[in-house]
């Protein structure tokens, strides 16, 4: 046995597949009388995805998993919670560029979602990136052209 062969083997189940990423589970529909398959991510408790499963031939049981199926979950699954990071980050940074008294000016506003203390960061850069002021904001700080305007205008003073 070589030093790469884990100590405990992958499973490889009719319901149940797994690589070092991903799990696949087939569970029962609760919606309906059908299957469902569950995507879970490596030590994560709660699935990044859930979709329907095709029955088998008895019309009763699922369709067992099998190497190609498991690979187009994880494509799959991988895609999505990509794409979901992707909103999120989106969601929680924001910029805008306006035109200052000299050059133009990049405003950023970055949200941290704090569970008991959530606020955003607002911060200016010239158009080489560097830093021009920086100042903490409420979490529902609004950021547009004209918000990011006026803070320009009165160079970066914030009340």
């Amino acid at each position: 046995m070589n030093d790469d062969t884990p100590d405990s083997p992958l499973l490889q189940e009719a319901r149940l597949w797994q690589d070092d990423n991903w799990t696949a589970q087939v569970i029962k529909n609760e919606d309906d009388d059908g299957w469902a398959v569950a995507m879970f991510k490596a030590g994560e408790s709660e699935p990044a995805l859930v979709g329907p499963w095709t029955m088998g031939r008895d019309k009763k049981n699922p369709k067992p998993l099998d190497g190609s199926a498991f690979i187009t979950l994880v494509k799959t699954a991988s895609e999505f919670v990509r794409r979901s990071e992707q909103q999120l980050h989106a969601q929680l940074n924001q910029s805008v560029t306006v035109n200052g008294q000299d050059s133009r000016v990049t405003v950023l506003l970055r949200i941290v979602p704090d569970d008991d203390n959530p606020y955003a960061v607002l911060s200016a850069q010239n158009e080489g990136g560097d830093a021009l002021a920086e100042v903490k904001v409420d979490a529902g700080f609004k950021l547009n052209r004209q918000t990011a305007h006026a803070w320009v205008d009165v160079d970066f003073a914030y009340t």
